[in-house]
């Protein structure tokens, strides 16, 4: 793959309109939200889960990548097809999350270093052999008066600009997400510092590993106040921060921005992208959202619906192809 074929992989998980699907959740986490709803978390159920997100008519309208777990991508269809397959003959690309979890940082036990470079080469290797275009990385910077520390800050840029330099090499798109957590009582200047402190150290990390710019994306969390800060900002203000922070920082080769929802409810998230998209055009790169927890909850949800309403067996037997369609591009039209 050329340097030219990796630019535009890059600019389709950013076309207009469009935004990427991250389904990569760990088996752990996608078993805790069907216990919730009653689901027993099998491989069956959580393929046929995938597939209903996968194959859902229209999809393609609003879905520019997915992003998969190592399960999913090793996984087949109903018919047998590759479910990375089945999203490419949609003109969807396949992505795998890449990364092995934020582990306890050394030295500083409130922070978190991401793990994942071990062997990352012949995974990288094995995940392109198997269909995918592009891979995630995902760093976690907790915030607070105190943290992060300049080791912590370090540290995950120096890991993302390795898995960066290591999917280029192999012929995969990095998507490279240092998310500054929500949680705590920080106000919104306090997350504009922080924010603008990751963003240099992941790009001044990004430039010494030689990654090309043109051929990754960034998934950064928005700029905003704390889930606990007594002020909340408005609409306006978190977009003013964000778009302010982001040209102070983001270089304009980068293609596109993608944004983590990182915990906010999907109305309040794309109020805030919409904002954002009013602020200024045309931007140096293009700005898009990543659908998360946020589209698959009402997906879920809409599932059970659909199995109630027809009366179906218990809830791991897999549904009627086409049950799901228009409640799951219902929930994309409003997450957008």
């Amino acid at each position: 793959m050329t340097s030219h074929d990796l630019e535009s992989v890059a600019q389709t998980l950013v076309a207009e309109g469009k935004g990427i699907l991250a389904a990569d959740e760990t088996i752990p986490t996608l078993t805790r939200r069907f216990d919730t709803l009653g689901i027993q978390s099998t491989e069956q159920s959580r393929r046929t889960y995938r597939e209903m997100l996968f194959t859902s008519p229209g999809a393609a309208e609003f879905i520019g990548g997915v992003i998969m777990y190592d399960e999913t991508v090793r996984q087949k269809s109903s018919d047998g097809t590759p479910l990375a397959e089945v999203l490419t003959a949609q003109g969807i690309l396949p992505g795998i999350k890449v990364d092995t979890g934020a582990k306890p940082l050394a030295g500083s036990p409130n922070e978190t270093v991401t793990e994942g470079l071990d062997g990352l080469r012949d995974r990288l290797r094995e995940y392109h052999g198997m269909g995918a275009r592009f891979a995630k990385w995902r760093a976690v910077i907790h915030l607070t008066d105190a943290l992060p520390s300049s080791g912590c800050v370090n540290a995950n840029a120096h890991a993302l600009a390795r898995y960066a330099s290591l999917c280029q090499e192999q012929e995969l798109v990095p998507i490279v997400e240092p998310e500054v957590l929500m949680d705590g009582s920080h106000t919104i200047e306090r997350c504009e510092e922080v924010t603008g402190v990751v963003l240099h150290a992941v790009f001044h990390a990004l430039f010494e590993h030689g990654v090309a710019l043109e051929e990754m994306l960034l998934k950064p969390y928005m700029v905003i106040s704390g889930k606990k800060c007594t002020r909340q900002a408005s609409v306006e203000e978190v977009a003013t921060a964000t778009l302010g922070c982001l040209r102070r920082h983001v270089p304009a080769a980068v293609p596109g921005v993608v944004f983590l929802s990182g915990g906010q409810h999907a109305r309040l998230a794309t109020a805030h992208l919409n904002a954002i998209n009013r602020l200024a055009s045309p931007k140096p790169w293009k700005v898009s959202f990543s659908y998360g927890r946020a589209l698959q909850d009402p997906a879920l949800e809409a599932g059970l619906a659909v199995r109630s309403s027809m009366t179906l067996p218990p809830p791991c037997s897999p549904l009627p192809e086409g049950a799901h369609a228009s409640a799951i591009a219902a929930a994309m039209k409003q997450e957008r």
